[in-house]
């Protein structure tokens, strides 16, 4: 072997901790960690970053990013085990996060040094080009068929052949999915680490690194803005505050109140329930007593739903105590899933107590044909919660309405049974 290729074999691999080991930022990461956490320690931080670096790594530090499921990049891994394997020494490198750095060395065992450099890093890494698909992901744009419920009281009203009322319910619809799409981003990334502790929300697309999450604090503003720009052109203003109370009440969520019990749960049946609410104003349609009450009730049936299937995975998946970022534990299914088929009924009992309202009586021309809807929404809440409890339901029980053959049929009867009443 000659001389060069000796010192060639020996040569340190170098390996850049952002960019090249991780897939993601980790300075932005822990600006989002100390802001979900303590907002107060973040603005210190950022204070201090105007001054000096040193506050970049501070940051980090208080984040205290559990290091364990970052999402490393599986080819600087493959590259770092052959360079080891041949015997050469590998170092990490990182610009301003050296104490981060170190308790990644320590968890993977696989540096012989950690350095500081003064090389700018590239924040995107090898394989970082968007996708649509990703982008899409991130937006949830399936979850943009819960804002159907917009057209609800239109459908109530029988005022579904409208022209001038469907218009302006499109727009709604587009105007709310704009605003959702930006609430789930923000949700996204204040959950990060809770994602990637999560079987299968650790898939997506920032928790796993397919998305920067500085694509993610550009985009959401400005969807947030388009939002509402195209309400305030084009929607009354009712509307408009409604939007405002989703949007709030969402982050509100997001930041503070789906780590209480009770109050989680509430708060999701609100959200879809301010869905109904924003229709009616879009449209300038009363909201009955009835229609309010059967949409609390229902969707806080489905709200609990989604909290039992969540907390069932985690018990099967071997996870005790409290749920990451959630205010339940694994001795609450029971009470729970009591609380979800009880609140269901409680639906049906609203639309049975319908059919006799004065109000049904003079809109429907048989409102005694109502009763049948009953047996109908009956078979479908037990079904949903037999499911629920076998396991065999979906993270949210909406989606999974829309996408089940016979939660599909099923809504078909119901929307027959009203068309013949009337």
């Amino acid at each position: 072997m000659t001389l060069s290729a000796l010192v060639s074999e020996q040569s340190p691999l170098i390996v850049e901790l952002e960019g090249t080991l991780l897939r993601c930022d980790l300075t932005l990461e822990s600006a989002i960690e100390v802001l979900r956490r303590q907002p107060w320690q973040l603005l210190r931080a950022v204070g201090g970053a105007l001054r000096s670096k040193a506050a970049l790594e501070q940051i980090a530090d208080t984040a205290q990013i559990d290091v364990t499921v970052l999402p490393y990049e599986p080819k600087a891994l493959s590259e770092i085990a052959a360079a080891r394997a041949a015997g050469r020494p590998v170092v990490l490198v990182t610009t301003n996060l050296h104490a981060l750095a170190g308790r990644i060395a320590t968890h993977l065992q696989l540096f012989d040094h950690v350095r500081i450099s003064d090389a700018k890093p590239n924040p995107y890494g090898p394989n970082r080009a968007l996708r649509v698909k990703d982008c899409l992901n991130a937006l949830r744009i399936h979850q943009w068929v819960k804002n159907a419920l917009i057209f609800v009281p239109l459908l109530a009203a029988h005022q579904l052949t409208n022209t001038t009322q469907l218009w302006l319910g499109a727009l709604a619809f587009l105007f709310f999915g704009l605003c959702a799409s930006s609430v789930y981003l923000v949700n996204d990334l204040l959950d990060l680490e809770d994602d990637r502790h999560h079987a299968s929300k650790r898939r997506r697309p920032f928790a796993s690194g397919r998305l920067t999450v500085k694509w993610g604090l550009i985009a959401f503003p400005l969807l947030l803005f388009a939002a509402f720009a195209g309400a305030l052109l084009l929607m009354p203003w009712q509307f408009v505050i409604a939007l405002g109370v989703y949007y709030a009440l969402t982050l509100s969520y997001s930041l503070v109140l789906k780590r209480y019990i009770a109050l989680d749960v509430i708060t999701l049946a609100m959200l879809y329930t301010i869905r109904v609410i924003a229709g009616g104003a879009a449209f300038g349609l009363p909201l009955t007593f009835w229609l309010l009450a059967f949409s609390m009730f229902m969707f806080l049936s489905l709200a609990l739903c989604k909290r039992y299937a969540e907390l069932r995975e985690a018990l099967q998946s071997g996870r005790s105590g409290k749920a990451r970022g959630r205010g339940y534990d694994p001795n609450d299914l029971e009470m729970i899933s009591s609380l979800g088929a009880s609140s269901g009924y409680q639906a049906v009992l609203v639309l049975a107590l319908y059919v006799l309202d004065q109000s049904t009586v003079a809109l429907y021309g048989q409102p005694q044909i109502i009763w049948l809807a009953c047996p109908v929404l009956l078979f479908w809440i037990t079904r949903v919660w037999m499911l629920t409890h076998r396991g065999q339901m979906h993270d949210d029980p909406v989606v999974f309405a829309v996408s089940d053959r016979v939660s599909l049929i099923a809504g078909v009867v119901f929307c027959i049974v009203f068309f013949a009443a009337a």
